[in-house]
């Protein structure tokens, strides 16, 4: 069983070599309709969607909540699940007209657990999705868990195998301190794209192979 000391240093060297600047996000409800189109989807597919959306649409709740939704699906189908996600970003923006006063502030400045179950209560939003919004709009220093976070910790022996979406983020939070859990959930998102891969990972050449108990080498 690895150290914590061991699994740091894991996680550091992933930091150092694999070095993402931080995005600026637009606004909280952007950063949450870009997220719902990358659902289940690689970031060139919401990339595509997310600028014809732009281009048809104004990314406020007030022009969505009105999008018809056959025109919004054809925005927005190369980010895939079009019929499912349609739907839920115009009732997503309806909820925050109706109840938000068309801005999630007033959740922003909630603390981070009541904050959470907010964002969660709308559909279509589930714990990552919340937790991006709530990390790159409202600063709460915390790692949202995607598919290369999960993958990537539970390999590196970070958190078990059988751990669900909150038990790995807390894993990782124990190990990283508040201020490197931005900069890290990116690395840590690069690395699992390039090196750790699900199908094939590259133990070969992956700079913590040496400590790694899924090596294969």
């Amino acid at each position: 069983m690895l150290s914590n000391r061991t699994k740091i240093n894991m996680l550091a060297k992933i930091g150092h070599l694999f070095p993402v600047k931080p995005w600026k996000p637009g606004s909280a409800f952007e950063t949450l309709i870009h997220t719902i189109l990358s659902q289940n989807t690689n970031d060139r597919n919401s990339d595509k969607a997310m600028r014809k959306l732009r281009k048809r649409y104004k990314i406020t709740p007030n022009s969505l909540s009105r999008a018809n939704v056959g025109v919004l699906i054809s925005c927005i189908r190369s980010a895939g699940l079009y019929t499912l996600k349609a739907p839920r970003i115009i009732e997503v923006s309806r909820i925050i007209l109706r109840q938000y006063n068309g801005s999630l502030s007033s959740i922003l400045k909630l603390p981070y657990l009541q904050a959470k179950e907010k964002m969660m209560e709308m559909p279509g939003v589930g714990p990552k999705t919340a937790d991006i919004v709530l990390a790159f709009n409202a600063k709460h220093p915390i790692i949202p868990v995607d598919t290369h976070i999960m993958r990537v910790t539970k390999r590196l022996g970070i958190a078990p195998t059988k751990a669900d979406y909150e038990k790995t983020r807390l894993r990782l939070e124990e190990l990283i301190p508040e201020h490197a859990r931005i900069p890290l959930h990116l690395s840590i998102i690069e690395f699992g794209r390039n090196i750790c891969k699900a199908p094939r990972p590259k133990c070969q050449i992956c700079p913590v192979n040496d400590t790694c108990p899924s090596s294969i080498m």
